[in-house]
């Protein structure tokens, strides 16, 4: 075995991402401040089991109650959590963790490497949501185990006490990064053995526990003082859940709130130019893309040439400049700009209203005959910007859509279904994507692979597949490896298997007394909880 640093493709872009941290650890901290943050887009949690996390909000919550083996720092470099460290064999093929030797769960019991074997394999399990394997399937036998075709995940084992092997099925670049994401925090065996309804109030692994879940209301946190970071101060911390951002905003502006904002929602659009120069407000190019995508398994749209129709039709520049008005940086392409791999230049389909005739002609489908339905869930600005699409398809290609409007968790079962029954599936959807990780992997192949868990849009094509294939496993050379994927991205967005449209700016307001809080492409999260500073009374 030989021994390696933390190592993460994001080291790549440590100078060009755009990190504002608007807090550095204070010498001194005001002991029993308190902190409000509000979640947006949701009316509660769908639950505090990492292995049933849905959405961004769900997952901020998670993050502050669970620790990991690793983690991401400042800088969004792969750092160690509650595993001090970790070796990886010669062939990239074994890593082996050491965990803490003081590491302890909120009640006092050890975190021991049987409970990471136990959370991990749990997270892969048949019959869980289908997001362990879609993004754990690496660690050898998870297929296998996630398909009831095996009695254990094979791949992972205590040695001891304290030490975790993990094998996986190929190297792997970015196994790492994807070890930082929610469903590989750790749990609490013996409490979700003691209680089967652990997740109402779990046990925590990280710098926070939970005082009170108030369903449909909020959620407050308090310090969990076994954690291995030097305790925060922060007294509670509360976090109220919102559907609309609107609400949350205008709360803030009245004092009730001290952090308003988060991944994939903030200030709306519509407020952007109002707070602009309020000191307390803060910017910056969001590691997100909006898109659309259409179901590739039903007619018209296993024909490219529609697709591409579609997408030509569509005037970005206006949309993002003035039905949105400035606040969203129109898109071409997949990757987020500032994203590894987004310095490699793609040809895009930029609005040509001609062009995109003659792409619906040469498909041969009358205007009048191609009519469809664009779901989206309601939420910020998703109703005003898929009108404007609508009216784009309309103006440009002569063409019926019809809107359909879902509450969020019912948008993300149906896209679910489609994924698993396309042919009954929702037939085009607006959504978003934002990055787990920062690595191309997580935008690329694990959304537009042949058959990939994400892929709920069904794009499929030979050629995009095996670049990807040889991109996720290459290791030691990292310009080869973008360059593969940059290949793989030109094929997905000259065959739209998604349809760009623009990556969002993280808007986001924070009271001047809040400290020890990173600002980033990534959202808003906490690297250092000792650093953490809210209200003091």
């Amino acid at each position: 075995m030989t021994s390696h640093k933390p190592r993460t493709i994001a080291t790549l872009f440590a100078l060009i991402v755009l990190t504002l941290a608007f807090t550095i650890a204070p010498a001194v901290q005001a002991a029993g401040s308190t902190l409000t943050w509000s979640l947006e887009g949701i009316n509660d949690l769908n639950s505090l089991d990492p292995a049933k996390a849905t959405d961004a909000p769900v997952n901020t919550v998670l993050s502050l109650i669970y620790g990991g083996l690793v983690r991401l720092d400042a800088d969004l470099h792969v750092a160690p959590d509650l595993a001090e460290s970790w070796t990886i064999s010669e062939d990239n093929l074994t890593y082996t963790f050491k965990l803490r030797a003081d590491a302890k769960f909120s009640d006092g019991s050890p975190i021991t490497a049987d409970d990471v074997v136990w959370s991990i394999t749990r997270a892969v399990a048949p019959g869980g949501s289908g997001d362990g394997l879609f993004r754990l399937g690496n660690i050898a036998g998870a297929a296998e185990f996630n398909a009831d075709t095996a009695k254990d995940l094979t791949g992972i084992k205590a040695v001891d006490a304290q030490t975790v092997e993990i094998k996986v099925v190929q190297p792997t670049a970015f196994f790492l990064d994807q070890l930082t994401y929610t469903l590989a925090k750790v749990l609490s065996k013996k409490a979700a053995d003691a209680d089967p309804n652990w997740a109402d109030k779990p046990v925590s692994s990280g710098a926070f526990s939970i005082q009170e879940w108030n369903h449909n209301q909020n959620i407050i946190l308090v310090p969990n003082t076994n954690y291995w970071q030097p305790a925060t101060n922060i007294s509670t911390l509360t976090l109220p859940f919102f559907q609309d951002s609107e609400t949350a905003f205008q709360l803030y502006r009245t004092g009730g709130l001290d952090i308003m904002g988060s991944q994939q929602n903030g200030v709306p659009s519509s407020h952007v130019a109002e707070v602009a120069n309020d000191p307390d407000f803060r910017q910056t190019a969001s590691f997100a893309v909006r898109y659309i995508a259409f179901n590739n398994k039903i007619a018209p749209f296993d024909n490219v040439k529609v697709r591409q129709a579609l997408a030509l039709a569509i005037d970005k520049k206006t949309l993002a400049e003035q039905v949105l008005a400035g606040t969203v940086d129109p898109t071409d392409r997949i990757l987020p700009a500032g994203f590894p791999g987004s310095e490699l230049p793609i040809k895009g389909l930029s609005f040509d209203a001609d062009a995109a005739k003659a792409a619906l002609a040469e498909a041969g489908i009358k205007p009048e005959d191609l009519k469809f339905k664009l779901t989206y869930g309601v939420e910020g600005d998703n109703e005003r910007v898929v009108t404007v699409l609508q009216s784009f398809w309309k103006e440009n290609l002569g063409i019926d859509v019809t809107l359909e409007p879902l509450e969020l968790s019912t948008f993300s079962a149906r896209l679910d279904e489609t994924y698993k029954t396309p042919e009954s599936g929702l037939q085009a959807y607006y959504s978003i994507w934002g990055a787990d990780y920062p690595d191309p992997q997580n935008f690329i192949s694990q959304q537009l692979r042949t058959d990939v868990g994400n892929n709920n849009s069904h794009y499929s094509n030979a050629d995009f597949d095996k670049l990807v294939d040889q991109a996720d496993v290459l290791n030691g050379d990292l310009k080869a490896r973008l360059n593969l994927y940059n290949q793989a991205e030109q094929l997905a967005v000259t065959e739209v298997g998604w349809l760009p449209l623009y990556s969002p700016k993280l808007n986001v307001l924070v009271k001047p007394y809040v400290k020890g809080i990173v600002f980033n492409g990534q959202g808003l999260f906490i690297p250092d909880y000792s650093a953490l500073e809210g209200k003091t009374s």
